[in-house]
């Protein structure tokens, strides 16, 4: 009933509760709209609760190009 409430086959369905990770989005919201759980999806979808996304987006961050200056002269006469 829920592949036909969804739009989608049961084979999709069935990925989806086996946790298959190349599921469209569309099918996870589509099923959220069906129990009424729609608002969960800005939940799930909130890049603050994904410590995981977080780590590896910092290691995209540009690295430094040079190193800074170690000097124990100040310049000063």
């Amino acid at each position: 009933m829920l592949a036909e409430r969804i739009g989608a086959s049961l084979a999709t369905v069935k990925r989806m509760e086996n946790g298959y990770p190349g599921m469209a989005l569309q099918h996870f919201a589509r099923t959220l709209h069906v129990f009424g759980e729609l608002p969960k999806l800005q939940t799930i979808l909130a890049s603050a609760n994904d410590p995981l996304g977080l780590a590896l987006a910092d290691e995209a961050l540009p690295k430094r190009v040079r190193a800074p200056k170690h000097s124990s002269e100040s310049g000063a006469l």
